[in-house]
């Protein structure tokens, strides 16, 4: 039975291009494909499962579910009477976008930051050290901004942070009037 079976063809579309995007996002074809399918599956899935509708190797599934696994991005489910560890996705987006915001922010961008902030206590040996350094200033600063407005969203109910995306077109709107109002000139910095 070909995977054309094994899957509807909107189901099919969507964990093919989460297979292709999955590399865009840092994670194999393989990976993207396997959360895909347990994202939209109706009920936890084994590995076997998963190999079966998939076509994929029991030991690519594996090596899939532990990576998804250290993301945080499957949660193990076992199911009464049965041996075999079951993954389900899970139910609230909104988590999985906290949770890929994590592990993306302390995987990547604190290494960065650690880094910046050593540079940053440097002290600089010539005008082109300074140069440098000023540059890296700048980027510590909107990163570690960045991070604190994260910070503040991810407090959020996901019902307000939805509202909140959902207002950005008029908070610019806003913002721009209070500029022409109190004359100030819009900063490319703020």
């Amino acid at each position: 039975m070909s995977l054309q079976d094994r899957l509807p063809r909107l189901s099919r579309e969507f964990v093919a291009h989460f297979g292709e995007m999955g590399s865009r996002w840092g994670i194999n074809r393989t990976v993207g494909q396997i959360y895909a399918l347990i994202f939209i599956s109706e009920r936890a899935l084994n590995a076997d499962e998963i190999a079966e509708t998939l076509e994929f190797s029991r030991s690519n599934v594996s090596m899939g579910l532990k990576e998804l696994q250290s993301w945080r991005l499957v949660r193990l489910k076992h199911q009464p009477g049965d041996r075999r560890e079951y993954f389900e996705a899970p139910a609230d987006v909104w988590e999985i976008f906290r949770v890929l915001a994590e592990e993306r922010r302390r995987r990547e961008i604190e290494p960065t930051l650690s880094m910046l902030r050593s540079a940053l206590m440097e002290e600089p040996a010539n005008e082109s050290d300074r140069h440098a350094q000023e540059r890296m200033r700048q980027m510590h600063d909107l990163i570690d901004r960045l991070l604190r407005w994260l910070d503040d969203v991810q407090k959020l109910s996901p019902e307000t942070a939805l509202q909140l995306m959902g207002m950005g077109s008029t908070v610019t709107r806003v913002l721009e009037l209070k500029d022409r109002v109190t004359g100030r000139k819009p900063s490319k910095e703020n």
